[in-house]
């Protein structure tokens, strides 16, 4: 990070925010394009806002359990992650309530 950027934490982030993620457009990757997003918020938000985005995204209609060019859903890359525990049960329970 340049010097003259002040790093921002603890960011309150409203709804509208949160949802935009939802229309970021991922890299042209292997596998779905729908784990490149939620890979992209679990890199970005707090576990709070996290779950909040999965519920917009599981409302969209959006795969949970897409799975990226090895074949590995989000939650089960993320498993590699020591503080991901928050993160994959959130996953786990959107792909409980989700309809796909």
């Amino acid at each position: 990070m340049k010097r003259d950027k002040q790093k921002v934490v603890d960011e309150v982030w409203d709804d509208e925010q949160v949802a935009s993620f939802l229309h970021k457009v991922p890299p042209d990757l292997p596998g779905d394009p729908d784990f490149h997003v939620l890979l992209f918020a679990y890199r970005s938000m707090r576990p709070g806002d996290f779950g909040r985005f999965l519920d917009c995204y599981v409302d969209a209609g959006r795969d949970v359990t897409a799975r990226n060019g090895d074949g590995v859903t989000a939650a089960r890359y993320l498993s590699r992650h020591a503080n991901a525990g928050p993160y994959i049960d959130l996953l786990e329970s959107a792909a409980a309530r989700s309809p796909r």
